[in-house]
C-alpha cells in the first residue's frame, strides 16, 4: 500500500469529489521508521485527507482551491509528537508509568499492562495482590496462565492485553466485528437547515485566512487519539475548547502536546450544573468531539441522538478503542493495547527474532485515528454546509489497526535507522507558554494558501472559562 493508494481509499470512502485528488502531493516511501509496518504511509495518507479537507472547506467558504502537499518525513514525526516534545530545552518527559509494559506469564505467554492511570496501576496491584513495582509485579503473573488474567483485568475494567498473533485476533468475536465495518463511519442523524461557512472568515494576526475560521469544537477527549483530533481542527483555524473533568486523570506532556492551539476548561457532568453547563456550550457548538466509552456520555444526556436535538445541525465524533459494536466495546483500551491484543506487537517481535513483544515505532493508531476524526468532522461540515442535517462520525484504534495490517509487511522494515529529535529540527518550533518554553512538533500538511498554525500556545487544564469566545 502506497501512500497515494491508502490516500484515495480514505477519500472514495468517505464520498469526496475523486477531482480534488488531483491538488496534493505526497513525497517519501516507506521505510521510514523501523517497523515492519507501513507506517509511513499510514501517516502521510491521514495527514493529507486531513488537509485536503480543510482545503475543500475553505473552497466553500472562498471559492478557491489550494494544492496540499505532505512530506512523509514530516507526517512520521507529526506522529510521534509527544516523543519529541521538550519543555525549556530538558530532557524528554516521562509518559509511562514505570509498571506499564510486558510480563510474561505462567503458561509462556506475554500479557501488556498498561498502568499510566493511578487507579488502573492500584487495580491491577490489588488484583495480582503484590506491591507496587515491575519486579513484585512481574513475580506475580508468572503464577498466572495469560488469557484467564487477560479476561479477569478486563472484567475489573483494568488496562491489560495478552499478546495474540494475528489468527489468534482474527478468530475472536471481537476482530469478526471490526471486520463488519469500514475504517470510519459518517452517518447522517438527523435533519437541519444548510449552514454555509461564513463566506468573510475571521483575520487572525498573520493576516491569513483560515479554513476553519468560525468553527466551534468541543473537545471531550484525553490521552492522544481524541485530542489529536481536536489539535488539528485547531490548526486550521476552528475555536478549540477543551473540556476535562476535575476528577479524570490526564497526562502531563499529552495535556501540553495536544493542548497546542486550545482552550481548555472544566465542566463536572456529575452534577446537574456542570450538566448544563455542557448543554448550553454544544447548543453553541458545530463540533461535538468525545473519546468516552460508547454510551457513556448518552447516559448523561450526550448521545448523538439527544445532541442532534439540542443542536440541530451538529457534528457528533465518536472515538473508542476496540469498535462500537462486538462483546469488547465496552472494554477498556490504549492504542499499545490494541496492538497487542490484534497481532502487531507479536509481529514486530516475530521480525526482530527477540523474546519480548514488541510495538511500533509511534502511538501510530492513535494518531491516525486522531487525523480519521478530524477529516471526518471536516467531511460532515462541508455535507451541513450543502445539504444541511446533524452528523455522527465514528472511529475507532481497532479499526485503523485492522487497516494499517491490510497494507502488507516490508520484511527488511526493522533495518530503518531511529529518527532523533536532531534529524527533524525543520519539523519543530517553539512557542512561550505558562509551562515554560515548549519545542514541539508542527503539523504536517502544507497547504499553499493556509499554512496550518497553533494561534494559542498550551495551557493548563480549567485555564479558561467554559463559554465560547
Amino acid at each position: 500500500m502506497t501512500p497515494e493508494l491508502a490516500l484515495k481509499h480514505i477519500w472514495t470512502l468517505a464520498g469526496c469529489d475523486p477531482v480534488v485528488l488531483h491538488s496534493v502531493s505526497l513525497s517519501g516511501a516507506d521505510p521510514g521508521l523501523p517497523s515492519v509496518y507501513r507506517v509511513g504511509s499510514l501517516a502521510s495518507a491521514t495527514i493529507a485527507a486531513t488537509g485536503l479537507a480543510a482545503a475543500e472547506y475553505w473552497r466553500l467558504r472562498t471559492g478557491r482551491r489550494q494544492h496540499v502537499s505532505v512530506q512523509m518525513r514530516r507526517a512520521l514525526a507529526a506522529f510521534r509528537s509527544e516523543r519529541y516534545l521538550r519543555i525549556d530545552d530538558g530532557p524528554p518527559l516521562v509518559l509511562r508509568d514505570p509498571v506499564t509494559g510486558f510480563y510474561e506469564t505462567r503458561d509462556g505467554r506475554w500479557i501488556q499492562l498498561h498502568t499510566n492511570f493511578a487507579h488502573h496501576l492500584q487495580g491491577v496491584l490489588r488484583v495480582l495482590g503484590c506491591e507496587n513495582g515491575r519486579e513484585p509485579v512481574a513475580a506475580a503473573i508468572r503464577n498466572w496462565d495469560g488469557a484467564a488474567l487477560d479476561q479477569t483485568l478486563a472484567d475489573e475494567g483494568l488496562c491489560a492485553a495478552l499478546i495474540r498473533t494475528p489468527d489468534e485476533w482474527a478468530a475472536l468475536e471481537q476482530a469478526k466485528a471490526i471486520a463488519g465495518l469500514p475504517l470510519f463511519e459518517i452517518e447522517r442523524i438527523g435533519d437541519a437547515p444548510p449552514e454555509p461557512p461564513e463566506s468573510s472568515p475571521r483575520r487572525l494576526d498573520a493576516g491569513l485566512e483560515r479554513p476553519l475560521a468560525g468553527v466551534r469544537v468541543l473537545d471531550l477527549s484525553r490521552i492522544i487519539a481524541g485530542p489529536v483530533a481536536g489539535r488539528a481542527l485547531a490548526h486550521h483555524g476552528a475555536d478549540v475548547l477543551t473540556i476535562n473533568g476535575p476528577h479524570l486523570p490526564n497526562i502531563a506532556p499529552l495535556v501540553i502536546d495536544n493542548g497546542r492551539g486550545k482552550r481548555s476548561a472544566v465542566v463536572d457532568l456529575r452534577d446537574a450544573a456542570g450538566c448544563g453547563t455542557l448543554r448550553g456550550l454544544a447548543g453553541g457548538a458545530d463540533v461535538f468531539l468525545q473519546a468516552y466509552r460508547p454510551g457513556a456520555l448518552a447516559a448523561r444526556g450526550f448521545g448523538p441522538d439527544e445532541l442532534a436535538r439540542l443542536r440541530p445541525g451538529i457534528v457528533y465524533v465518536s472515538v473508542c478503542a476496540y469498535g462500537h459494536t462486538g462483546p469488547w466495546s465496552q472494554r477498556r483500551g490504549f492504542d499499545s493495547l490494541v496492538q497487542s491484543a490484534s497481532g502487531i506487537a507479536w509481529t514486530e517481535r516475530a521480525a526482530a527474532g527477540c523474546a519480548e513483544p514488541r510495538h511500533l515505532p509511534c502511538q501510530a493508531l492513535d494518531h491516525a485515528t486522531g487525523y480519521l476524526a478530524a477529516f471526518g468532522a471536516m467531511v460532515a461540515l462541508a455535507r451541513r454546509a450543502s445539504e444541511g442535517g446533524s452528523w455522527h462520525v465514528r472511529v475507532s484504534l481497532a479499526q485503523t489497526g485492522r487497516w494499517l495490517q491490510s497494507f502488507g509487511l516490508l520484511s527488511e522494515g526493522q533495518q530503518a535507522p531511529d529518527v532523533s529529535l536532531d534529524e527533524i529540527g525543520d519539523c519543530v518550533a517553539s512557542v512561550q507558554s505558562e509551562f515554560g518554553r515548549v519545542l514541539g512538533v508542527q503539523p504536517a500538511e502544507e497547504l499553499e494558501e493556509t499554512p496550518a498554525f497553533y494561534a494559542l500556545p498550551p495551557a493548563r487544564i480549567g485555564a479558561h472559562e467554559a463559554r465560547w469566545t
